[in-house]
Order: C-alpha cells, then structure tokens, then sequence
C-alpha cells in the first residue's frame, strides 16, 4: 500500500470519524486513500471553518478532531482555529499536505516551514519524512493532544512522501493514558485547609469539562456545602438550578458573583486555567487562600499563588477530600444567590424592540432542552450569554474564550450536529461574526446538519462599540452595513426569518428548530443595554 493509505489507517486506528477540510494537489495522495476509508471527509468552504469544525468536535465529544489542508494558503487558513483549539485545551489534530522534500531546501512556489508555523500553536508539529515514522506521528499527534491539557498538534505530510508504495507497516493501537492518584499527604493538608475556612468559594474550570468529571464536582459542592461559581468555558459543570451555582464569572467588571470571590477566604480552583478567567479580576488584594486542584501544577501569575494544592484524577481527588472536610454550616451563599437570580431575570419578558439581550436569551432557553446545544460566537453577544444564559449540564453552550476567535459559530454548529444529530442546535452570533464564516451555511445543507442560526443584529462591532463608550464616551470605525440575511439565507437554500416584535421570537425559535434544514433567524437586539449593564455593576452594592 501507499504511505497515504496507512497514514489513513493509522487515522481509522485513532478512531477518527470525520475529517473536515479542502482537497488540494499536495494532498491527493491522502484524498484519494480516504475513499476506501470509513472516515467521512467534511468538504468545507474554508479552511477556517474546517479548523473551527474539529475544535468544536474536539471540546464537545474530548476525541480529537481532525482538519485538512493543502500547503501554503491552505495551511495557513487552519491558522486561527488551531490557535483557539490550542488555547482553550481542545483535542485537535491538524493535517497539512506539503510539497516535495526535493524542493523544501529553496524558494519554491507555495512552500513555508509549516511545523515551525504550527509549533507556537500546538503542543506538538512534527513533519513526516520517511513513511516508516508515520504510525509513530499520528499516535503521538493524537495522545499528545487528547493527554491533559488537551489541545491541537499539527502533522505536515510531503506529497512524494505520501505516494511511496509498497508499504507493509501496521498502526500502532492506542492505549488509554491514565492519571494518577493524589498524593495523600496533600489530600490530609488539603481537607484541612477546607474544614477550617470560614467562607469557602469554588472557582470550578474548563478542565473538569474536558475530563468529564462535573458529577464528581457537584456532589463535593453538595457534602461539603460549598458554593460554585463556573468559568464561561465550564457553564453546566454544575446545574444552574442546582442552590449552590452561583453562576459565571468573566466580566471584566464587579459582578455580583465577584462579591462571593470578596467574602471568600479560600478559594477552590477545579481545573480551572488562568486564560479562562485572569485572577488580577478575581484576586487584586491577594490574600485569598487559593487551593488548586488539577491533573497539572499551577500555572505561573503573581495573583495566583496557590497556598496548596492537589494534583491527579478528579474523580479521586475529589471523592478523598470530601470524605476527609468538615461540611461547612455557612449558608451566605443563598443570600448571594437570591440576588444573581433577581437580577439575571427581571427583563425576561420585556417586550420591547429592538429586543433586550435578556429577553432573546430567556426566550432561547425557554426553546431548547437542557441537552441541547448552543455555539456561541465572540461579540457583544457573548458577554450576555455567557453571563445570563442558563446551562443545566456541561457542554450545551460552547464559548471561544481563551482565543474568542469570531467566526466559530456557524463552522461550530455544523460539527456540533454531525456528531449529536440527536440534538436541536442553534449557533448564536452577531452579524460581524455570523458574516466571517457564513459560507459554511452551504456546507451544513451539502451535509445535511439541520441548525438554527441566531443573529444578533445591531449592523456594528457591538463589544468593542460597548467598551469604545465606556473608556471615551465615543465610538471609532464600528459601524457597517448588512446584506438582507433572510434573502441571504435563501441563496443558499437555507430558510430565513425577520423577528420584527418581541412576541415574535419565541414561536420563531419553535418553528425553526422543528424544521429539517438549517434556518436563519435575523433579530435586532438593543445594546443600550451594554451601557445600563456597565452601570449598574459600577452601582452595585453587595448582598453579603
């Protein structure tokens, strides 16, 4: 067989399912061996949105995603997606076809030094000269990437590499990597630092996400009596019903959540990584008790310096402590709660036009079961979700925050759908992101991915608008112009709607997510509301 057809196999031993991207001519090789595969390739109509694909399929299901590229403009097309992957530790392994081996030593058409490209963005790029190597690459790509912190790798496969024949070489079968158990003298020193705090606090993180281990979190939460607040990457680790959550943190401003973080004595951080949320937001006095709890060491920063910490499994750690801690009697956090409830839903039926960011959120969730999934693009938008956007379970609201690239939205739905077609999906994005990857609308009908795309419409840079007025009290350059999206929509063979009151955008959703095709909902939303936000935080005076 051809070095192509075992790199495809070596990808079928991994498990691979689905491989989005673009054929080129430096990947014909590998294009042609997929088609005796049971992989299913995902053309898409950019290599960003390919990117933007396995990320998303990487955070939802923890197994690497895969996209494909050719060289050059190709390769770096994958370029911000990778980076997002990367940052906000989803599993991604990226794949670029490159030239001959003959001609990388010289200037020649479209050749770049992709893996020293790819390596500040990815835990690992490697470059696949000889084919007897490849079942060592791709197993190391996928282990290192799918191993914690997950995040992307990159593999560049020449193309003379890729039609070598005669290959008799078998892939390497993958084996589950296991963490390790708690050092139990951290676990005693721990469960003590815990029983004797006065007002603890959990800052719970992405990592207990991408692990799977949010039961595990909320039943220490529940016999300890502690409360938990979540990162936006981490929204559903525990149920925002649940009497503990006291929901997210991530505005850059005194939330009322961050009154939680003032009263707290120690604070938990649960797999939480410093990019989600920096501590300088949650810890300017620096005299919290900060106990991590991760599979890794703590990262570096000055505002987080931990007291103590446990490192290993989650389920363990976690299950160890809660056996060995004083459950706490402090019950601080219902008054703390109470407040973050009345105030995340006073505007829920507020029947104004252009419609309030409470009331279009309120109204989505009122449309979707807790499992469904939500892809939520980088905007104005994001800060509303992520703040006020309930999530019963983990990984029903999919937010770029370490990167935020926008542009992931609609890309992100499609890989959302393909792999939970049993799922309603809705990306939700403002016009400026909605417009970065749009194209991918044709290849979700091509695909046959039923979603509903949720446009936020205010025809301007809404988050950046938002913090122009709140710094100088005047915008700069934020402002543009719309296609109709509804006829828009329609040129691709999508269906599109024009919410034109509030009552309107409820039976829309409804309609929409009933349909088997992907469906565009244009709604004007009101972003006075950024500036009332941004002043009642700065009115806010403590519940506790």
């Amino acid at each position: 067989m051809r070095a192509a057809d075992l790199f495809v196999k070596c990808l079928e031993a991994e498990g691979v399912e689905f491989i989005y991207g673009i054929p080129g001519e430096e990947n014909l090789d590998v294009m042609d061996a997929l088609l005796d595969s049971s992989i299913s390739f995902i053309t898409t109509r950019h290599e960003q949105g390919a990117a933007f694909m396995a990320d998303v399929q990487g955070r939802l299901t923890g197994r690497a995603g895969v996209c494909l590229a050719t060289l050059g403009p190709g390769a770096t097309n994958l370029v911000t997606g990778v980076a997002d992957a990367n940052m906000d530790h989803a599993p991604l392994v990226a794949i670029a076809g490159q030239a001959a081996t003959n001609r990388l030593h010289k200037e020649s058409h479209q050749v770049l030094d992709l893996v020293n490209l790819f390596q500040p963005i990815t835990k690992y790029a490697s470059q696949i000269l000889n084919p007897e190597i490849i079942p060592e690459v791709v197993r190391k790509a996928f282990k290192i990437a799918q191993s914690a912190k997950q995040g992307a790798t990159f593999i560049d496969f020449p193309e003379n590499i890729a039609r070598i024949e005669d290959i008799d070489i078998k892939p390497i079968t993958p084996r589950p990597v296991t963490t390790p158990y708690p050092a139990e003298v951290r676990l005693v020193a721990v469960a003590k630092m815990i029983s004797e705090a006065k007002f603890p606090l959990i800052l719970a993180g992405n990592g207990l996400v991408r692990a799977d281990c949010c039961d595990a979190l909320v039943d220490f939460a529940e016999k300890l009596n502690i409360p938990v607040a979540t990162t936006f990457m981490a929204k559903g680790a525990i149920p925002s019903s649940h009497p503990l959550s006291l929901g997210t943190v991530g505005l850059q401003a005194h939330d009322y959540v961050s009154c939680g973080f003032d009263r707290a004595d120690v604070v938990i951080c649960i797999g939480y990584d410093l990019v989600e949320y920096p501590p300088k937001l949650w810890h300017q006095t620096g005299d919290r008790k900060i106990i991590h709890i991760d599979t890794l060491p703590a990262e570096v920063d000055s505002y987080y310096e931990i007291t103590d910490g446990v490192l290993g499994d989650f389920q363990v750690s976690l299950s160890e402590l809660a056996k060995r801690a004083i459950r706490h009697a402090n019950n601080l956090h219902e008054k703390l709660r109470s407040a973050i409830l009345r105030e995340l839903h006073e505007n829920d039926n507020d029947p104004g036009f252009p419609i309030k960011p409470q009331r279009i959120i309120a109204d989505l969730r009122r449309a979707l079961a807790p499992e469904d999934i939500v892809i939520c693009d980088v905007g104005a938008h994001k800060m509303w979700m992520a703040r006020m956007f309930p999530c019963e379970k983990p990984n029903t609201c999919i937010i770029s925050n370490g990167f935020a690239s926008m542009g992931i939205a609609v890309p992100g739905a499609v890989a959302a759908k393909l792999n939970f077609p049993g799922r309603k999906v809705v990306a939700v994005t403002g016009d400026a992101g909605f417009l970065m990857n749009s194209q991918e609308i044709e290849t979700a009908l091509r695909v046959q991915t039923p979603f509903v795309i949720l446009i936020w419409n205010d025809a301007s840079y809404g988050l950046i608008e938002w913090k122009q007025q709140t710094q100088f009290g005047r915008t700069s350059n934020v402002k543009f112009n719309n296609p109709d999206f509804v006829k828009y929509a329609e040129s691709f063979g999508a269906v599109g709607y024009r919410v034109s009151c509030a009552e309107d955008l409820l039976p829309t959703l409804h309609k929409a997510l009933q349909l088997n095709t992907v469906t565009l909902i244009d709604c004007p939303v009101d972003y006075r509301e950024n500036l009332k936000l941004t002043a009642k935080l700065g009115e806010m005076v403590c519940p506790i």
